[in-house]
């Protein structure tokens, strides 16, 4: 069974970078989409990033667009989100999922049935 564990979150000031690992162990990753979710208190969870198997295709949340960045080490079983110029509001319990099949791109949460247990992110001055 796949699991999955986040990693790499914690406390930075605005304007600031953090790198977030999301490591896989149990199978391999290679054909799997993985996804990085978040979750502020009291706001639906929302997706922040994907990148497919290959690593060909990405998405990213209008609100993140040009400030992260997804990649992936499918030799170390290992995808990352590097976060720059970190805002207030990216403050969120970030999660990363896999999943396979995809229904379509970018997918939707149901089409993820992996989940960490998430890391925390907290931008503040």
């Amino acid at each position: 069974q796949l699991q999955l564990v986040e990693s790499g979150g914690g406390s930075v000031q605005p304007g600031g970078s953090l790198r977030l690992s999301c490591a896989a162990s149990g199978r391999t990753l290679d054909y799997y989409a993985v996804g990085w979710f978040r979750q502020a208190p009291g706001k639906e969870r929302e997706g922040v990033s994907c990148i497919s198997s290959s690593g060909g295709r990405t998405y990213y949340l209008d609100s993140v667009q040009g400030r992260f960045t997804i990649s992936r080490d499918n030799a170390k079983n290992t995808v990352y989100l590097q976060m720059n110029s970190l805002k207030p509001e990216d403050t969120a319990v970030y999660y990363c999922a896999a999943g396979w099949p995809l229904s379509k791109w970018p997918p939707p949460p149901t089409d993820f049935d992996n989940w960490g247990q998430g890391t925390q992110v907290t931008v503040s001055s």
